[in-house]
């Protein structure tokens, strides 16, 4: 897969999926702003509507093949906060796809505001013994054509 860099611009302008998030209450801290770490549960949200948007059914993935996905490690730069009500729009694209590993890269915008990035790497592993395994064929090839190109199949739609 071809290294996709992330950019500092207005999302939609670049490659990478986008999701739309609404901030609730519940993400807020006693400030009105929204909790530091609640960006990562906002990142956890757009990488799953991009995997299903890549035609990726995770519950299909787990009893075909036994393989899940876990974080292995992030990292989060924060820049702006987001409060309640505001639509965070969080950008995800791949850095690097690997035989057992996705590099995830993440931006977190608001009205045009980079308010976080993040660096996610995710995982492929055997669901009952917990060890790396290889990313399945069908998924590895949905994770290549992106989203919106589902080719349907074993974790198609």
């Amino acid at each position: 897969m071809r290294r996709m860099n992330m950019s500092t611009s207005q999302p939609g302008t670049e490659i990478g999926y986008t999701w739309p998030i609404r901030v609730y209450y519940e993400d807020t801290d006693a400030g009105g702003i929204v909790f530091y770490a609640n960006y990562l549960k906002f990142f956890e949200r757009a990488r799953t509507e991009w995997l299903r948007a890549c035609g990726v059914d995770q519950n299909r993935l787990v009893e075909e093949s036994g393989a899940i996905f876990i974080v292995r490690s992030t990292a989060v730069d924060y820049r702006a906060p987001a409060r309640l009500d505001d639509v965070v729009n969080v950008v995800s694209r791949i850095e690097r796809l690997g035989r057992a590993s996705v590099d995830f890269a993440q931006e977190a915008w608001r009205d045009g505001t980079l308010l976080a990035t993040g660096s996610i790497r995710v995982g492929c592993v055997d669901r009952i013994a917990l060890r790396p395994a290889a990313i399945p064929p069908p998924v590895l090839a949905a994770l290549r054509r992106g989203p919106g190109m589902s080719a349907g199949g074993v974790n198609g739609p």
